[in-house]
C-alpha cells in the first residue's frame, strides 16, 4: 500500500507566498480526506489558546504573548486533525494481517490506518499482534526488567510528544529501577545546542524570548525551514517586516518561508492576496558553511572596530566574557579567502551581512537542524555565540541566541529529567525528595543505545511515543538491533514502523492523544509542556469522548508499568495519576526554575523558566561568557562527491508522512528524489527525473547505497544535494556521528550519484 494511488512526478518552482491560501487549501483538503469537517474547525478554536485550550502537537514554537486567537498553522492542524481522525485500528485489523504483510505497506498507509484502541502484544506463532489486557500487559513488561541481571540492560527512550508531568514519571522510573538509559530524540536534533549553550553560557537553553523577537533590530534564521517546521514563525518575521527589522535567512535552499507570506489569521492580508516580505538578504551557504559566514561576520566587525568603536561592544567584553584576546587573533589570522571558500559565499556576500549585524542595536540568532546535525554542530553554535557577544547582545531585550526546537515539549523532556548524562545537583535532589538511590553513572544516548541493542547487552527497550525504528541513522543497522532485543514496548497513538521492527516479544500500549480530554479519579486533569523558548503552560484536551475506551493517559501507562516493574517500591505511582497537581508539587521541590508550580502555571500564558545567562549570570567555570576558539572545519566534497543533508517534505511531521507532496518546493506524487545543483547534474549527465544511485562512504570506509531514486534540479550550491528523512537515514552509518555531540551528522552525508544501473526507468 502507498500514499496514494500511482502518479507521474511534478516538480517546478514555487512562486507564491508561503502560508496563505496555498495553506488554506491545504487544509480544507486534508481535513475533507480524513473526514474531520467538524472536529477540524473546533480544534482550530481551541488549540494554542491560554484558557482551558491544548498545546499543540507539532512545533514548539511558543504561544503568541497577547494570547492571540488563532495563533495556528496548516500544519498544526494537520497534526491535530491526524490524531483525531475517525478511523480505527483494533484487534480485527490485526488478525486480518500479520506483521510481515504489514511490513511491506507504505509508512503513510501503516499511520492512515487510524487510532490504536487497545493493548496488543505479539504473539510469534502467529506472526499477528493480538489482544491483551492493560495489567497483563504491565506484567510481562515487568517480569522482563525484573529479570534482566543489570538495570542497564534495559532503555527508556522520549520522543518529543510526551508531558511534562509523564516525563517526569518516566525518569523517576528508569532511576528508581537503577538506570539512566534516557536516549531521547534531542540526541538526534538538537544535543548539540545545549552542549555549546552550557559550555558558552552556562545553561542549555536559549536566552531569548518572543518579546525579544518582537524587539530586535536584526533576526538571523540559520538552518531552519519555518514554513514547514516552525510554520507561526511566519508571524514573528511577518511583524518583524512591518516595524523595520531585517531579516537575513542562512540556508542552502532559498524556502518559501524565506521570501514572503500571507499569514493566515491576518483576515484583511488574505482578502486582499497581500504578501509581506519576510527577508532582507539569503544567503546559500554550502552545507556546513554556516560556521565559515559567522567567522566572516566576526572578522568584518573587528576589523570595522579599529574604525569605529561602537562596532564592538568593548565594555561588555571586558565585563562579561572572557577569551576573546584568543578569538579576536584567530579571527585576524583567518584569510577571507578561506572563508569564501569555505562558506560558498562571496566576501562582499559576508560583509553585507556583517553591516546588517553591526547596523543592528540589537540582534538575535537563530537556528535549527541545518547548523547541529554536524561534526562540528558544537563549535558552529559556539561561533554564534562569539558573534552576539561582541555586541553585547546577550541579556538584553531584543537579543540572544534562540534556538529553535522541532517538536513539542522536546524541550520539557529535558528539563523535567530525559538526560542520560544527569546533573549531580539534580540526581541529589530527586533522591532525596522521592526517597530513591538514583545511579550516578551516566547511561546511554541514542546511538549508543542502538549499539547496545545490536551487541545483545540492551534486551528491553521502551519508546514512549514517536516512531524510533525510523527516526534513528543507519536503518537496516538499526532495525538489527531492535530485533534482537528480548522485548520491544511503545506507547502510541497510532500504528508506525516501530511496531513491526520488534524484539521477540513486543507491546503496542495505546495511548491519549493531547486533543483529548483525561479523566482520573481527581477529575479532568491538564498536563504541561515547555516552549523554545522556555515558557510553560497548560493544555487540556478538548475532546470528550477518546478514540477508545480502552486507552491510557500517559501518566498512567507510566505508573503501570513502573508498579510492575517495582512491585515494592515506596513511589506513589497511582496516587499520582488521581491528580497530575500532585506530581507537580513534587516537581517543584526536585526542578530548578518549577517552584510554586502549581500555581504558577495556572497563570495567563504560564510561566517563564529562569535562564541566569539573560540576567548575565554565567554559570560557567570562570564566571563569565567564554568565547570559544576552534578551528575552522573543512567542508568541501571531495572531488566527484556531493554532501547531502536529509530534511523533510512540507507535508510531513518529523516520520510521519501525509502526502507525496512538498508544496513549497514545487514537487508532487515523489519522495524518493534527490535535490541537485543542475551543473552537478549536468556533470554526471542527468536530466530531470533520471533514476540514479546514491552511495554514501561512512568514515570507517563502508558504504550504503539507495537505488533508483529521481534526481530533481533545484536551487542550491554546487556540490550540495538534498532529499527526504526517513527515507534517506539509511545513508548515516551508525558510526557517523559528531564527537562534539554525539549526533547523527543527518545533514552532512558523504555521497556519490551515477545513473541508475538496476533497472529503474525513467518516468514517461
Amino acid at each position: 500500500m502507498g500514499a496514494e494511488p500511482s502518479r507521474q512526478p511534478e516538480a517546478a518552482p514555487y512562486h507564491h507566498p508561503a502560508a496563505g491560501w496555498g495553506a488554506a487549501r491545504s487544509v480544507t483538503e486534508f481535513l475533507v480526506r480524513e473526514r474531520t469537517l467538524l472536529d477540524g474547525p473546533r480544534a482550530i478554536l481551541k488549540m494554542n489558546h491560554e484558557n482551558g485550550g491544548f498545546d499543540c502537537p507539532g512545533c514548539a514554537w511558543p504561544d503568541d504573548t497577547k494570547g492571540l486567537h488563532l495563533d495556528i498553522c496548516e500544519n498544526g492542524i494537520k497534526h491535530v486533525t491526524w490524531e483525531m481522525t475517525r478511523k480505527r485500528v483494533g484487534r480485527e485489523f490485526f488478525a486480518a494481517h500479520t506483521v510481515t504483510e504489514l511490513s511491506g505497506w507504505s509508512d503513510f498507509a501503516l499511520e492512515d490506518q487510524g487510532r490504536l484502541t487497545e493493548p496488543m502484544v505479539y504473539d510469534e506463532a502467529t506472526d499477528r499482534y493480538v489482544p491483551i489486557d492493560w495489567q497483563h500487559a504491565f506484567d510481562l513488561f515487568g517480569a522482563s526488567v525484573r529479570a534482566l541481571d543489570d538495570p542497564n540492560r534495559a532503555a527508556f527512550y522520549t520522543s518529543g510528544r510526551l508531558g511534562n508531568e509523564a516525563t517526569f514519571l518516566y525518569q523517576l522510573m528508569a532511576r528508581e529501577l537503577g538506570t539512566n538509559n534516557l536516549p531521547d530524540c534531542s540526541n538526534m536534533c538538537h544535543e548539540a545546542s545545549g552542549r555549546a549553550l552550557q559550555a558558552a553560557l552556562g545553561t542549555g537553553k536559549g536566552t531569548a524570548d518572543l518579546k525579544d523577537w518582537e524587539a530586535a533590530d536584526a533576526l538571523f534564521i540559520l538552518g531552519v525551514n519555518a514554513a514547514s517546521n516552525a510554520p507561526r514563525m511566519l508571524t514573528a518575521l511577518a511583524d518583524a517586516t512591518r516595524r523595520g527589522a531585517r531579516i537575513v535567512h542562512v540556508n542552502p535552499l532559498v524556502e518559501a518561508a524565506a521570501t514572503r507570506t500571507i499569514v493566515p489569521h491576518e483576515f484583511l492580508d488574505m482578502a486582499l492576496f497581500k504578501a509581506t516580505r519576510t527577508s532582507n538578504l539569503n544567503l546559500q551557504v554550502r552545507i556546513g558553511g554556516d560556521m565559515a559566514l559567522l567567522r566572516g561576520i566576526a572578522k568584518a566587525v573587528l576589523e570595522q572596530s579599529a574604525q569605529d568603536p561602537k562596532a564592538l561592544d568593548q565594555q561588555f567584553v571586558e565585563r562579561h566574557t572572557t577569551g576573546f584576546a584568543a578569538y579576536r587573533d584567530l579571527c585576524e589570522r583567518t584569510p577571507w579567502e578561506e572563508l569564501e571558500r569555505q562558506s560558498g559565499l562571496s566576501r562582499e556576500q559576508i560583509l553585507h551581512a556583517a553591516r546588517i549585524y553591526r547596523e543592528a542595536d540589537r540582534s538575535i540568532f537563530s537556528w535549527c537542524l541545518g547548523v547541529t546535525q554536524h561534526e562540528h554542530g558544537v563549535d558552529a553554535i559556539r561561533e554564534i555565540v562569539n558573534v552576539l557577544l561582541l555586541r553585547g547582545n546577550i541579556g538584553r531585550e531584543g537579543a540572544g541566541p534562540s534556538p529553535v526546537r522541532g517538536h513539542s515539549n522536546v524541550q520539557g523532556n529535558r528539563t523535567c529529567g530525559i538526560d542520560h548524562r544527569p546533573a549531580p545537583g539534580f540526581l541529589d535532589r530527586l533522591s532525596a525528595v522521592c526517597g530513591i538511590d538514583a545511579p550516578r553513572e551516566h547511561g546511554k544516548d541514542t546511538v549508543a543505545t542502538i549499539e547496545a541493542m545490536a551487541r545483545g547487552e540492551v534486551k528491553v527497550f521502551v519508546g514512549m511515543g514517536g516512531n524510533f525504528a525510523l527516526a534513528a541513522p543507519d536503518t537496516d543497522y538499526t532495525y538489527r538491533a531492535l530485533r534482537r532485543c528480548e522485548l520491544t514496548v511503545h506507547v502510541s497513538t497510532k500504528l508506525n514502523r516501530s511496531h513491526l521492527v520488534h524484539g521477540r516479544r513486543a507491546l503496542i500500549l495505546p495511548c491519549l492523544g493531547r486533543t483529548e480530554q483525561d479523566h482520573q479519579r481527581g477529575g479532568l486533569q491538564a498536563t504541561s509542556v515547555e516552549d523554545s523558548m522556555s515558557m510553560v503552560h497548560l493544555s487540556v484536551g478538548m475532546k470528550k469522548k477518546p478514540a477508545s475506551r480502552h486507552l491510557l493517559s500517559e501518566p498512567a501507562v507510566i505508573a503501570g508499568l513502573a508498579r510492575a516493574a517495582l512491585p515494592d517500591s515506596a513511589t506513589p505511582w497511582e496516587w499520582y495519576v488521581e491528580d497530575y497537581d500532585r506530581i507537580r508539587d513534587t516537581m517543584a521541590e526536585v526542578l530548578d526554575g518549577f517552584e510554586d508550580f502549581n500555581r504558577r502555571v495556572r497563570l495567563p500564558l504560564g510561566f517563564r523558566i529562569k535562564q541566569p545567562a539573560r540576567e548575565l549570570v554565567f554559570l560557567t567555570p570562570s564566571g563569565r561568557a567564554e568565547f570559544s576558539a576552534a578551528p575552522l572545519p573543512d567542508v568541501l566534497p571531495a572531488p566527484g562527491t556531493l554532501v547531502l543533508g536529509t530534511m523533510r517534505s512540507h507535508d510531513q511531521w518529523n516520520t510521519t508522512i501525509y502526502s507525496d507532496n512538498d508544496r513549497y518546493r514545487g514537487v508532487k506524487n515523489l519522495r524518493t528524489l534527490i535535490f541537485m545543483n543542475p551543473d552537478d547534474m549536468r556533470a554526471r549527465h542527468l536530466a530531470e527525473f533520471d533514476p540514479v544511485d546514491i552511495t554514501a562512504t561512512a568514515r570507517d570506509g563502508s558504504t550504503r547505497s539507495l537505488h533508483g531514486y529521481l534526481a530533481v534540479p533545484h536551487d542550491l550550491p554546487r556540490g550540495c544535494a538534498a532529499g527526504y528523512m526517513p527515507e534517506m537515514n539509511v545513508l548515516c552509518a551508525i558510526g557517523d556521528y559528531s564527537t562534539q555531540s554525539d549526533q547523527p551528522i543527518m545533514k552532512h552525508l558523504n555521497v556519490t550519484v551515477v545513473p541508475a544501473t538496476q533497472g529503474a526507468t525513467r518516468p514517461e
